[in-house]
């Protein structure tokens, strides 16, 4: 499962998007980190590994609702931006 892992001091958080088994704790030991999500930032900041995403999707992993809003409403992969600028 692809979901998010709560880091950060008290009323201040930060989150890590893990791929981790299912049933483990929520802040449990991560298979990988494949971005991260900060909410505090105006607008949140958003950093995916979609390459890392594709390829644990590609082999069952699950996303969570929450990481998959994130995704969807993340932008384009840089490599299509540059291509878009150039």
């Amino acid at each position: 499962m692809i979901r998010l892992a709560r880091v950060g001091a008290r009323k201040q958080p930060h989150y890590r998007i893990v791929v981790i088994e299912k049933d483990r704790a929520r802040n449990g030991r991560s298979v990988e980190v494949v971005g991260t999500y900060n909410p505090r930032t105006n607008p949140a900041t958003v950093e995916l590994k979609r390459d890392r995403i594709d390829y644990w999707t590609g082999n069952g992993a699950q996303l969570s609702d929450r990481v998959g809003k994130l995704i969807a409403a993340a932008p384009a992969a840089p490599a299509a931006e540059v291509t878009a600028a150039a």
